[in-house]
């Protein structure tokens, strides 16, 4: 057997052992690139760490340290609480506020199951209240989040765009963006229709709404969390006008709201996704095993050898979404796209169209319960028959994990973007 396919194998078993018990697949993947560099293909150390993605981990610690922050001084709670005010009686407004929060959460920096974890709780509260679909809110949820969690300057978005870069590979951060919300808009619209949204009724009682958004939350603005409003605000611009590294700008910005609160900044650095940090980096290191051991260049002449390109993609999109709805989406992504190089390389197919199709095809399958999101909404909803739930969760992953990969070719890999 060759040590191409012999690190292949152990790509596959590190997903099956992530998969099944539940071990963060980061490690697994350092453990990985230690004994398939070490073993298989005689690197050293430093010819190993020479994969680790120190940009992306930077960027990771910043932005999920700022929002953090943000969550431990109330911050996050008060865009909620404001959000949901604006709604005042207009019941079937609620799903789309949820599905928006999520959206900007991420797309300011929240990981995805952090703003699931933020949204979630209270969207499914209100499910209840105003007897809507859990199966709706929950969607909305997590498409919301979904849908702004590729922006230039979130998480995903950055780890996506930073491959691409590392890979030299043609890359639009704005199409990336734009092809996830849009995506998860309309499935979004699908479901609020066939779910009963437009069939929820009008109430008055704004003053319930209000109340169920914040029983006891303290809504005011208080000037630590009109500080974080400004550092976030900040932060979009140093980025996308400024041109300046979102890591070392939501870093710098987070350091300065701990010296003025220390207090919430000590409760933030302890609420850094961290198995997110660990996941991304172990991952992407043995990533670089791989590529240094020349498996990248060897799974894609695999695939280019099937002989017809289009169908190659087709097949590696569906390879995305049937993984990533029993793993990391981040993962996933992060395996994929380097393994697609030598077959982008080629330029029978758009790298730009194909890259948005297999990062789309990875994500909107997280409604899927074994996924993080999933069970986030899962475990949630209050009041409900958790296995009819459970199993309306399964069946929607599942069919979102059969429509949308070949949805997405077709859109937007077979006209050939980028």
């Amino acid at each position: 057997m060759s040590d191409e396919l012999i690190s292949i194998l152990v790509l596959v078993v590190v997903f099956v052992i992530a998969t099944t018990r539940s071990i963060n697949m980061g490690a697994l993947s350092f453990a990985a690139a230690f004994g398939v560099g070490e073993l298989v293909a005689g690197f050293d150390a430093d010819q190993i760490f020479a994969g680790f993605p120190g940009d992306l981990f930077v960027v990771l610690v910043g932005v999920t340290y700022l929002f953090a922050l943000a969550r431990a001084n109330g911050t996050t709670d008060w865009l909620v609480h404001a959000a949901i005010r604006l709604v005042g009686g207009r019941v079937a407004l609620i799903p789309w506020v949820m599905f928006a929060i999520s959206g900007v959460l991420t797309a300011i920096g929240a990981v995805s199951p952090a703003a699931v974890a933020i949204v979630a709780p209270l969207a499914l509260s209100f499910a209840a209240r105003y007897a809507i679909s859990p199966l709706l809110m929950g969607a909305m949820v997590v498409h919301g989040a979904q849908g702004g969690g590729f922006s230039p300057i979130s998480i995903y978005g950055s780890i996506v765009n930073g491959i691409v870069e590392r890979e030299k590979l043609p890359g639009n951060e704005v199409t990336l963006f734009l092809a996830s919300l849009v995506v998860n808009l309309l499935i979004a619209a699908v479901v609020f229709v066939v779910c009963g949204g437009l069939k929820l009724p009008r109430t008055d009682t704004a003053a319930d709404a209000k109340e169920d958004a914040a029983p006891d939350a303290d809504t005011r603005l208080t000037p630590a969390r009109a500080a974080t409003l400004v550092a976030l605000v900040a932060l979009v611009v140093a980025v996308l006008v400024f041109d300046q590294d979102a890591g070392l700008t939501a870093i710098t910005l987070a350091v300065a709201l701990s010296v003025v609160w220390p207090d919430h900044g000590k409760r933030a650095v302890n609420e850094v996704t961290w198995p997110t940090v660990l996941l991304i980096c172990g991952v992407l290191t043995y990533v670089g095993v791989l590529d240094e051991m020349g498996t990248i260049t060897y799974a894609g002449n695999a695939v280019t050898d099937i002989g017809v390109p289009l169908l190659a993609a087709l097949l590696l999109c569906y390879i995305g979404a049937i993984i990533s709805a029993f793993a990391s989406s981040v993962g996933i992504m992060g395996a994929l796209i380097p393994l697609a190089v030598p077959f982008l390389a080629q330029g029978d197919i758009g790298a730009v169209g194909m890259i948005a199709a297999l990062t789309v095809s990875a994500t909107v399958v997280d409604v899927s319960p074994f996924s993080t999101n999933g069970a986030l909404v899962l475990a949630a909803a209050p009041d409900v028959d958790r296995d009819r739930f459970f199993r309306q969760l399964m069946i929607y992953g599942g069919i979102m994990v059969v429509v949308v990969p070949a949805a997405v070719w077709l859109t937007m890999v077979v006209p050939g973007l980028g």
